[in-house]
């Protein structure tokens, strides 16, 4: 674990990772928050809550972290994830991305939110007025069988 990755039950601050990327060599910082919103395809949501295996979702978290240095030619990348309960307009993401210029740090903090979302084992759940369901990563309802924490067993392949 490092303090540019984050993963908890506690409210996320993004100032304190925006300020984690934040050098005199950098001349744009790129931090993108996601929020809980108050609808989601026309029904009222109560609150969401995210589950992670957290182990897993560190790992994941960091390859994504290092991916994106690599790649985009950037240094400095924060992401933050909160679990447990989110209610209306916190914060359950944060990504805060710096370079020497802006587009690699826009193009890097996207990508970043994408590959995030795509395959790091964190799941949430929405709570609507009536009903809730689990949503995937890619913000898409689960139709088949999921692996939770609880059932979820990493191959020697993946540890």
């Amino acid at each position: 674990m490092s303090e540019t990755i984050v993963i908890t039950h506690h409210e996320l601050n993004p100032e304190e990772f925006t300020d984690l990327v934040r050098r005199d060599t950098n001349g744009a910082v790129v931090t993108f928050l996601g929020t809980t919103r108050d609808t989601f395809e026309g029904r009222n949501v109560i609150r969401l809550e995210y589950e992670a295996y957290e182990e897993m979702a560190y790992r994941k978290l960091e390859e994504i972290r290092q991916e994106l240095k690599s790649e985009f030619g950037v240094e400095d990348v924060a992401i933050g994830h909160r679990i447990g309960v989110v209610d209306i307009g916190e914060i359950s993401l944060v990504v805060a991305v710096a370079s020497p210029h802006r587009s690699e740090a826009f193009y890097a903090c996207h990508e970043a939110v994408n590959r995030l979302k795509h395959s790091v084992p964190i799941w949430k759940k929405e709570f609507y007025e009536g009903g809730e369901h689990w949503v995937a990563c890619e913000d898409h309802e689960f139709t088949g069988s999921v692996e939770t924490p609880e059932t979820l067993t990493v191959s020697a392949d993946n540890a």
